[in-house]
């Protein structure tokens, strides 16, 4: 059997022309599938990601409360071209998660950076809850 790490390279390097991550999850899963492997889609396609970016394909998701505009988009897409200055190229996913109040999320391989009000509200409920101790 092909070790995780080991198959997300294979797999990373074949899919590098795909820029559509739908379609990139659904080759890695019915690979998985056919495998027996279904369990490890999550941790291998966080795996995938981290090598495509290495190549020079950096994947990014922007969760929202609402539809971003361009304006935002770009902002965004500057913000991953300088944490990724080797990057060649760059795909950014959209999708909206109402839960989130405003702001943002941007989730890529084993990171997430979020500016959300909602997490706001969560860190400032914290220590509210930490000060009444």
């Amino acid at each position: 059997m092909i070790s995780r790490p080991d198959l997300a390279k294979i797999i990373a390097e074949r899919t590098l022309h795909m820029t559509d991550q739908d379609d990139v999850v659904q080759a890695v899963a019915a690979y998985l599938l056919d495998e027996g492997r279904s369990e490890d889609v999550s941790s291998l396609m966080r795996d995938v990601a981290r090598v495509r970016a290495e190549h020079g394909l950096v994947e990014a998701t922007v969760v929202s409360a609402y539809e971003l505009d361009n304006g935002a988009m770009q902002e965004v897409k500057g913000a991953l071209k300088a944490e990724y200055p080797n990057g060649k190229s760059f795909v950014i996913n959209k999708r909206i998660d109402p839960s989130l109040v405003g702001g943002l999320r941007i989730e890529m391989a084993g990171e997430e950076l979020d500016l959300s009000v909602r997490a706001k509200l969560n860190t400032l409920k914290r220590l509210t809850a930490a000060r009444s101790i």
